[in-house]
């Protein structure tokens, strides 16, 4: 089958190849001319670089927008990470203010305790909580120190302010207190304002009932609840909280111990004063005479 020699192909065929053959001479020629090393290539570099490049500046635009693009996605990407970075710190930082928090407010509790004024015949005995009973029938704390310690049952505790309740229960290296709240839990106070005595009894509740009150009428709510000391198991004076009374007209103390934030309590090591059995103890030792073997 013969060629037909007017089939357009053919003709865009070699053209197609005459174009490459010329764009390939080109590019080599520019090559060599961007090589050669002369003061009048140089000369002719320049020329060639001042007529075209400022007439080709449009068709640079479109790369350096992909250029500042990328760097765009770049300073993105960068600022994103050090984002993630910053809130990492920043959840790090929260955390380690919450510790100095939990910090200083036991360094505040633990100088409560210590700028604690009581008689000085009173000993004072630090002990941290353990944990409490955790049961709505009975309202206890556990403390770590015991017998080992010299903690007797019966010793009065209380925080940095107030009284908290007593010893009821002494271990080798434990102690465990029974709190005012407790429903077992009786303490004869005295009303400061009038030095009317009562007994403040437990119930469960956050502020325990004011009973056996000889002259309800004259206490007023906010007057001072001390421990009056009779039955000599709490010493006297130590501060319990202050009366308030309930929609009802019952009388009730709210307590000047925290109970919701018990980690270190006082043991006041108390000796309770002598019983006089026999009306002879009320007469001391004779003195001797002078003179007189």
């Amino acid at each position: 089958m013969g060629h037909d020699r007017n089939n357009p192909d053919r003709y865009s065929t070699a053209l197609a190849r005459l174009i490459f053959g010329g764009l390939v001479v080109l590019l080599i020629g520019l090559f060599l001319l961007w090589r050669i090393d002369s003061p009048r290539v140089e000369r002719l570099r320049i020329e060639i670089i001042d007529r075209v490049i400022p007439n080709f500046a449009w068709a640079t635009y479109p790369l350096t927008g992909a250029i500042n693009i990328i760097r765009s996605a770049r300073s993105y990407a960068g600022i994103y990470q050090q984002n993630q970075e910053l809130r990492r710190e920043l959840q790090q930082m929260k955390a380690w203010k919450e510790a100095a928090l939990q910090q200083e407010q036991e360094n505040a509790r633990l100088q409560d305790l210590n700028n604690v004024r009581l008689d000085p015949k009173f000993v004072k005995i630090t002990g941290v909580v353990l944990a409490d009973s955790g049961s709505p029938f009975r309202q206890t704390v556990l403390l770590n120190i015991g017998k080992r310690d010299g903690i007797v049952d019966g010793w009065a505790a209380m925080d940095g302010i107030g009284l908290v309740g007593r010893i009821a229960g002494v271990g080798e290296r434990t102690s465990r207190v029974v709190l005012l709240s407790d429903t077992a839990s009786r303490v004869a106070v005295t009303i400061e304002s009038n030095g009317q005595t009562a007994l403040l009894v437990g119930d469960n509740t956050s502020n325990p009932l004011i009973d056996f009150l000889e002259d309800p009428e004259t206490v007023r709510p906010g007057d001072r609840v001390m421990t009056s000391g009779d039955g000599g198991v709490f010493p006297p004076g130590i501060l319990v909280g202050q009366v308030t009374q309930t929609q009802s007209g019952r009388l009730r103390v709210r307590l000047a111990a925290d109970m919701r934030r018990l980690e270190f309590l006082l043991v006041i090591r108390h000796k309770p004063l002598d019983t006089i059995s026999t009306p002879a103890s009320l007469v001391g030792a004779p003195l001797a005479r002078p003179g007189v073997n």
